[in-house]
């Protein structure tokens, strides 16, 4: 059975040929047929049975002896070059390679955290990706790309709605895991590749699994690695210390809070409430962004009738939280021991942060909590924060349980955690050179990942400017393709288009993520994706073609205002 590794270095000698990718693929298709599946068996075979698959006595030669050069290639120097262009293996500077990649598939902090020299807002930094949010640019804009990299744009962006919480290195290896799980998956459809893939072998068992456009793919959490954006972050002593330095803290718009005025009114349900646990509430830091603050308490509620007084009691105690612009509330309580129901019985209520009660009761949900009441608090500062307000009302909400839980004694392994997303083939891969058949004994300290640094190349890479050949209204775009003289002119090019993509993949899901669930938003995301895709041949001739995508299709997507 042939493995991705054999299709690929197969396809790199075919183009080092100077052989069409097309022409590449339907060779390739032909001889897998004949059960000729890699370099090394072709080389071996006899030139009969090469020229049978072929049909074609002079192509069939020729393959065959580049085959045998390219083992003999292999056999003087393993790296695939000459010694005097490249140091032995073994050599100092191959060593020192080994230590400065070192941790690039073990269980090390080099593994887990990225390069052992950046702090995870360095790493972070230096994996940015351009972004250009000009709707007149963008509707004039067409890129020349395959389908890959388009679902890896499509599912960076994607991330960022329905993970913030996943820092951008996660970000891009997870959409790398979705590429590589889709492209396999469509190898397998147009006949390139056969057999169970790694993860129905078996190779993702016991790992935690997420769902990304649909198509689930196994993660390993980053155990121990913090990110944080831009927000501030501030204890109640620094945050009292600032307040102070003004005579009424940051300009902030006025309270559009509701939550005050129904806590003021008594309870005219509940003639007799019962009666409160002690009102010890748990909080988190202040997190500040863009003049916008968040904070979270959490205490312990055992009914749902201790809620207002609870409430009162918390605005009680903290006057300033009257004028916060958002205070929104979630409780979970554990059913009655009276009770034929076991279901936890939840509440929650936004206070004007549309979907805010939702965020809430998600992370609450995630660390299993009960007979907890969690109060999360914003002043808006006027600014707009997209998807990072998710993100840091889940900062905020974790950090109120995880000192509430701490304080109680309770044990709890929260959600939200940073991961990566696996890459099941190369483990398998790894396992079978190895002469290891079970994959598990790798996740003990032999795990593969996809590195952001790649995918974020791969972007960078794959978004030329479209040629035009008519003379309509794109012939003067600045999308037409031009020739350029320097490849440093065709890169900016390349990046300048990437960030018109992402600009216009980022209005598609802002317009979009208020009035859809994240699990929603998701699911549509696949079909957003399959209505704007490059047309290209199908089957095995379409593999790897690139075609022409105006990016106003996808600014034709948006949702239209009411």
């Amino acid at each position: 059975m042939a493995t991705q590794q054999d299709l690929q270095e197969l396809l790199r000698l075919q183009t080092a040929r100077k052989m069409p990718m097309k022409d590449g693929m339907a060779q390739i298709r032909a001889l897998q047929l004949a059960s000729l599946r890699s370099i090394k068996q072709i080389a071996d075979a006899p030139l009969p049975d090469v020229e049978s698959a072929l049909k074609d006595a002079k192509a069939a030669r020729a393959l065959q002896n580049a085959c045998k050069a390219h083992g003999k290639r292999m056999q003087t120097s393993p790296s695939g070059t000459t010694p005097s262009k490249r140091p032995a293996v073994g050599g100092p500077s191959s060593q020192a390679k080994r230590a400065k990649y070192a941790g690039s598939g073990s269980t090390s902090d080099g593994f887990l955290l990225g390069p052992p020299d950046l702090t995870p807002q360095q790493l972070e930094a230096s994996l940015a990706l351009p972004l250009d949010m000009d709707e007149e640019r963008i509707a004039r804009t067409a890129v020349e790309t395959n389908r890959a990299p388009l679902v890896l744009a499509f599912a960076v962006e994607l991330l960022r709605h329905t993970m913030p919480e996943q820092p951008p290195s996660s970000r891009l290896s997870l959409a790398q895991a979705v590429v590589s799980a889709n492209s396999r998956s469509k190898a397998v459809n147009i006949g390139l590749e056969k057999g169970p893939s790694a993860d129905e072998e078996g190779y993702g068992e016991g790992q935690p699994r997420i769902r990304v456009m649909g198509r689930e793919i196994a993660v390993l959490k980053r155990s121990g690695y913090e990110w944080k954006g831009e927000e501030e972050e501030k204890d109640a002593k620094q945050q009292a210390t600032a307040h102070e330095e003004t005579d009424h803290g940051p300009e902030l718009p006025a309270s559009t809070s509701k939550l005050k005025h129904e806590d003021d009114t008594p309870s005219i349900n509940n003639a007799m409430p019962s009666p409160a646990p002690a009102n010890t509430w748990s909080t988190s830091s202040f997190v500040s962004l863009k003049k916008s603050t968040f904070i979270a308490r959490a205490t312990t509620i055992t009914d749902s009738s201790q809620r207002p007084k609870l409430l009162k009691a918390l605005f009680d105690a903290h006057p300033e939280l009257r004028d916060a612009s958002h205070n929104v509330w979630a409780y979970r309580i554990r059913p009655a021991e009276t009770s034929i129901s076991t279901q936890v019985r939840e509440s929650s209520h936004d206070d004007g942060e549309s979907g805010g009660g939702d965020c809430v009761l998600r992370t609450m949900r995630e660390a299993n909590v009960v007979d907890t009441l969690v109060v999360m608090t914003r002043w808006y500062g006027g600014v707009m924060l997209g998807p990072d307000r998710w993100r840091l009302m889940r900062n905020v909400v974790s950090s109120a349980l995880s000192e509430r839980l701490r304080v109680t004694g309770v044990e709890a392994s929260l959600a939200g955690e940073a991961v990566w997303g696996l890459d099941l083939e190369a483990i398998r891969n790894k396992s079978k050179e190895g002469g290891r058949n079970h994959g598990a004994f790798h996740f003990a300290g032999g795990l593969v990942y996809h590195r952001p640094e790649a995918a974020r190349s791969y972007l960078l890479r794959n978004f030329a400017s479209a040629s035009v050949d008519d003379g309509g209204d794109n012939a003067n775009s600045p999308a037409t393709k031009r020739k350029h003289t320097t490849v440093k002119a065709q890169d900016a090019e390349k990046e300048e288009n990437l960030g018109l993509l992402l600009g216009a993949l980022r209005l598609l899901f802002d317009s979009w993520a208020e009035a859809l669930e994240p699990m929603e938003l998701d699911r549509r995301a696949w079909g957003w994706y399959t209505a704007v895709r490059p047309d290209v041949s199908s089957g095995a001739s379409g593999w790897g073609a690139k075609g022409t995508l105006k990016l106003s299709s996808i600014l034709d997507l948006r949702r239209k205002a009411e």
